[in-house]
């Protein structure tokens, strides 16, 4: 069981670091990384997309890879951590769940998630 879920975490690193990701091609000094997201939050997107599309299988490592790129093209880093944490502390009761609620950005960046999360399931045939 051990062997089989080291080779799980290998084959879903292997997928996402080897997706469709993409540097924009721009003379050395202005050179902007397009994608900044950490590898470490890659693979916990992918595993957590695969576990919601019904396991692992190649179709769904494979979708899962290409979709968390996508949305790396629409969101940095930054907006995307700051949209999930909103999301995942929305629920929180009272005052202090407002301050994850109610804000502007909350909203904005909760609402840019959910429009690159849709784009991307489009564009990698997420089923």
């Amino acid at each position: 069981m051990r062997k089989q879920y080291k080779l799980l975490v290998l084959s879903v690193v292997l997928a996402v670091t080897g997706g469709c990701a993409s540097v924009q091609e721009q003379p050395a000094e202005q050179s902007i990384q397009l994608n900044d997201y950490p590898t470490r939050d890659r693979v916990e997107y992918v595993l957590s997309c695969i576990a919601q599309h019904g396991g692992l299988n190649y179709i769904n490592q494979y979708a899962c890879g290409c979709k968390i790129d996508k949305i790396a093209e629409q969101m940095s880093f930054a907006e995307y951590d700051t949209a999930k944490t909103f999301s995942n502390l929305r629920s929180v009761p009272g005052e202090s769940g407002a301050a994850f609620r109610d804000p502007k950005q909350s909203k904005d960046l909760k609402k840019k998630l959910k429009e690159a999360e849709a784009s991307a399931e489009k564009s990698c045939f997420v089923k």
